[in-house]
């Protein structure tokens, strides 16, 4: 199939999240399937200054109103990896912060993801692609103006995390070039009196894919939902969940530069090693379980339960260390833990990709108690590591994590569940068995090849909804 993959952000142009890494690697995968992929990505700033060898395009004017707006379209060969397009307007996408709104602009971000979805809509009409796989809100109007520009190639639409969804007031529309009759229709953007980018991919891409069976579920219902709920149901017979996964070559502890005893499952003992040097660096007595957390410091990822069960988790025997950033509170609030309990607690208010490699490594335990959690990666990436997680059951982490054999699950998101799955992560640590469930875990497979072919059946149900048009269009 002749796939043109349309995301905001990927490794290694541009990365805010975890779609960047999705937008790494399914392309990747999909390609290793025999499968043509070319990606497509806004020309930013921080793109622009990786000083990649890009094959310039003529301009070219696509739809816009006020006669057309011109973009140029560049190419790049890609290094390993699928080529790529990235499309050129200095006055829409030369930014820093795309996702943000300027001060003096609200709707700037509309603005800007809107023209990339008419760019995006008429480069797959140039390719001829079969399918234009859109991902979160960003490209969320590539539907709609496909309807608009009569696009022959079916839309799948991936939903990364349904929190964000792209809202702004109607009066964007006619800056856009989006009829107002498509604001209030029952497959239209109107929502809350917004008009939502999300919305209008919800209700007219051909197929939507969410990153995991459980959360596909989950957001079908009006706890998890975000407002959509309703909507999804309506079209729950065209909604896949298909779980995320990660490149183990990527993460692979037996030849990974950051982890100083590098180590397999075969070989614990240096993972055992890596811990007493963690310990070592970071201050903390080891007489108990590690436990490591390496996330945003948000409401979404348990952080409120993890300070109020804190001083429960340290009674157990236990010791903490956190790596991530993020609202002053939270930060105040996990420092004071620090100074109460320097030797049981460690934090680092940064983003630092090695140290992450070493707490991964040294850890005995993952916590990744998520309020939601769309899929997450932290967890599968603990488990090739040996570090058994603990979770709340809920989205991608209900998939990947077995209670008592690939990690520690609970379900209410109540801190004395929580202090619960910690005590049971406890007592393994100090059973028998403790090295059968770090090998276990180190023995899942959650690479991308089992996900690229479920995508392969959706993309094929979704060619077969769209009449086929011959455009005589060759797909480089």
């Amino acid at each position: 199939m002749k796939i043109l993959f349309a995301t905001p952000e990927a490794v290694p142009y541009h990365k805010t999240g975890g779609l960047a890494d999705v937008a790494e690697s399914l392309p990747a995968a999909l390609c290793e399937r025999g499968h043509k992929v070319v990606l497509i990505h806004p020309l930013y700033r921080s793109v622009r200054k990786l000083g990649l060898p890009l094959r310039a395009g003529r301009a070219v004017r696509i739809p816009w109103p006020g006669g057309g707006m011109n973009v140029r379209f560049h190419e790049y060969a890609g290094e390993g990896g699928p080529p790529a397009i990235f499309v050129e307007q200095p006055h829409f996408f030369e930014v820093d912060r795309p996702y943000e709104p300027t001060p003096r602009d609200p709707m700037a971000a509309g603005r800007r993801f809107a023209l990339f979805c008419r760019a995006v809509t008429e480069r797959a009409r140039t390719l001829d692609a079969d399918i234009v796989h859109l991902n979160d809100w960003q490209t969320g109007l590539v539907p709609l103006y496909g309807l608009l520009d009569g696009l022959p190639a079916a839309t799948v639409f991936t939903i990364h995390n349904l929190a964000y969804q792209g809202n702004f007031s109607p009066a964007l529309l006619p800056e856009i070039g989006v009829p107002a009759s498509f604001h209030r229709t029952e497959n239209g953007l109107e929502f809350y009196g917004q008009s939502s980018f999300l919305k209008g991919a919800l209700a007219l891409a051909d197929r939507l894919v969410t990153v995991s069976p459980t959360y596909a579920l989950e957001i079908q219902t009006p706890e998890f939902g975000a407002g959509m709920d309703g909507l999804l149901r309506f079209r729950r017979r065209v909604l896949h969940g298909i779980l995320n996964g990660i490149d183990p070559t990527r993460w692979d502890p037996a030849h990974d530069p950051a982890v100083p005893r590098q180590y397999d499952a075969r070989r614990l003992e240096e993972k055992d090693a890596n811990r007493e040097e963690l310990l070592h660096e970071l201050g903390l007595e080891g007489s108990g379980p590690l436990l490591v957390m390496i996330t945003r410091l948000a409401e979404q990822k348990g952080i409120e339960l993890v300070l109020a069960a804190l001083d429960a988790i340290l009674e157990l025997g236990a010791s903490l260390a956190i790596l991530g950033d993020g609202p002053p509170h939270y930060e105040e609030a996990i420092a004071d833990a620090v100074r109460r309990h320097p030797r049981r607690v460690a934090a680092l208010f940064r983003f630092d990709d090695a140290l992450a490699r070493r707490l991964y490594a040294g850890g005995d335990f993952f916590l990744m108690p998520s309020i939601y959690e769309p899929c997450g990666l932290g967890q599968m990436i603990a488990q090739r590591f040996g570090t058994p997680p603990i979770v709340r059951r809920t989205g991608g982490l209900a998939d990947t994590v077995e209670d008592g054999a690939t990690g520690f699950s609970f379900g209410p998101a109540d801190p004395r569940a929580l202090v619960d799955a910690v005590a049971r992560a406890c007592r393994a640590w100090r059973a028998r068995g403790w090295d059968v469930l770090r090998r276990r875990c180190m023995s899942l497979d959650w690479s991308w090849t089992r996900s690229a072919a479920a995508y392969e059946d959706v993309y094929r149900m979704a060619i077969g909804t769209v009449p086929r048009v011959d455009s005589g269009g060759v797909f480089r």
